[in-house]
């Protein structure tokens, strides 16, 4: 027996399992590439208030904006927190 391919199979049998998942993160992602390739029409969706005048649109339009805007400052402010909250609980330790 060579020693080097006993190394070399145990080593093989070793990372087989995890090398195995990372090629399947890789397909099952290559293939959501060519979904979202497709794009996304907001249109078909708000195609709803397609029939009010430009003015309701654009308040629509508006109140959408701002309710992302919200949010996001939200998220902001609690990752914040947390960011905050563990650096004080560094500093305790």
């Amino acid at each position: 027996m060579d020693i080097k391919g006993v190394i070399h199979s145990f080593i093989d049998k070793i990372f087989q399992p995890p090398i195995s998942f990372l090629d399947l993160a890789i397909e099952k992602l290559n293939a959501v590439n060519l979904v979202i390739a497709q794009g996304l029409n907001v249109g078909q969706y708000l195609s709803v208030f397609g029939d009010m005048p430009p003015v309701w649109q654009t308040l629509i339009s508006s109140i959408l904006i701002s309710s992302v805007f919200i949010g996001g400052l939200l998220m902001f402010r609690s990752v914040m927190r947390m960011y905050y909250a563990m650096k004080s609980g560094v500093k305790w330790w």
